[in-house]
């Protein structure tokens, strides 16, 4: 409407169920006005907002004052009060205090330092009782025992093992929601349930489900890998060789056996010189996860390994890692101090080359879990 339109005055008529206007000193609306009003229709919300049209239609403007106001600007006036209050939908249960907000492994881990974990605390088997011989043998040729100070940190490691994935829990779904954004690159929420997941290495939709034998902790493994700025690089390379249109894997799924692993060396007493050299748990643990998913990966690339081995690299891989847990180490420690000169790449001399593969659902992954079961026991190398 410019300055000269003609000013309007109007009233509500009934007439035959129908709604009249009556204009004092201008004649009824003519087919210009309609064919305006069609104009409008093609224009979007957004663009009517921003030349003040909208306002121009729904509020008192020149001395106009309208008593009976068209439906079609009544939709339009109520879909953009709408606008800013949409949200990005992430799911029925992706609830978190802080939407979009990281959330570090330091954080993740205060918070079960905090909260009531007796319950599951009950159901842990610190280490793995032995009879007889093997007793004997463990005595003599074994690792030494956990110095008493360090046990209740072990006891934690463990007992976060035995909580699964709770999605009411907020803190819960921002772990979830870092390990996707780091590894995808997304800056958006995702669904805590959904096909998605399968696209990092989940069996199925929900990631709780495949959590079996390492609980929570192989989330908080995960998440410790993708927070730090060293092995975020090692994650990203591995992710990608797990996409490799060959020798692709289940990411998330590898991860969480190299998770029963841990666990495993951990109750087995596997990292207690290296715990009491340290004088702490937690960061041993993290680093020897993190040092069997590199050797791992360098295995499957330099070795040409496919889905179909899996079950037999995971179980050399164990045998390695529980008798020379020092040398594993020390190869994570030479990777991550090549990160930090611009100079390493975990899979060797040429980095995984060849197209991307979306992740197959017909894979058939054998983990550790799924292997008849072997000695563990053996010479032990430090």
């Amino acid at each position: 409407m410019n300055e000269n339109s003609c000013s309007f005055h109007n009233e509500k008529e009934l007439r035959d169920g129908q709604v009249e206007s009556v204009s004092a000193g201008c004649p009824p609306p003519c087919d210009e006005d309609n064919s305006a009003l069609l104009a409008f229709r093609g224009i979007s919300i957004s663009e009517l907002k921003n030349h003040g049209i909208l306002q121009a239609l729904t509020a008192e403007a020149n001395g106009w004052e309208p008593a009976v106001m068209n439906t079609e600007v009544l939709r339009a006036q109520e879909e953009w009060e709408a606008v800013d209050s949409i949200q990005p939908e992430t799911g029925s249960r992706a609830s978190s205090d802080q939407p979009g907000q990281l959330i570090s492994f330091s954080e993740a881990l205060q918070h079960f330092q905090t909260v009531d974990l007796s319950s599951f605390k009950k159901r842990i088997q610190p280490t793995i009782r032995r009879t007889g011989l093997a007793a004997l043998r463990h005595c003599l040729f074994g690792p030494p025992k956990l110095h008493q100070g360090l046990r209740e940190e072990r006891d934690l490691v463990l007992t976060i093992a035995q909580c699964g994935l709770d999605s009411q829990d907020p803190m819960h779904g921002r772990v979830l929601q870092t390990i996707y954004k780091k590894l995808t690159g997304s800056k958006f929420d995702c669904a805590l349930h959904g096909d998605h997941w399968e696209d990092l290495g989940f069996q199925g939709t929900n990631p709780a489900t495949d959590l079996r034998g390492a609980g929570f902790l192989a989330l908080l493994h995960l998440l410790y890998l993708v927070m730090d700025s060293k092995t975020l690089l090692m994650a990203q390379e591995i992710f990608r060789l797990s996409r490799h249109h060959i020798q692709q894997f289940p990411f998330c799924l590898m991860s969480v056996n190299i998770t029963r692993i841990t666990i495993q060396a951990l109750r087995e007493e596997c990292l207690s010189r290296e715990c009491n050299r340290q004088q702490k748990v937690i960061p041993v643990v993290n680093s020897f996860y993190a040092a069997a998913f590199l050797r791992l990966a360098h295995v499957w690339r330099t070795q040409h390994k496919t889905i179909s081995d899996s079950g037999f690299v995971l179980r050399d891989l164990e045998v390695l890692a529980k008798k020379s847990p020092r040398r594993l180490l020390k190869t994570l420690e030479t990777y991550l101090a090549g990160v930090s000169k611009g100079q390493a790449s975990l899979l060797g001399a040429r980095k995984c080359a060849g197209p991307q593969a979306p992740p197959s659902k017909d894979l058939t992954f054998t983990g550790v879990c799924d292997l008849p079961p072997h000695s563990s026991e053996g010479t032990w190398l430090i």
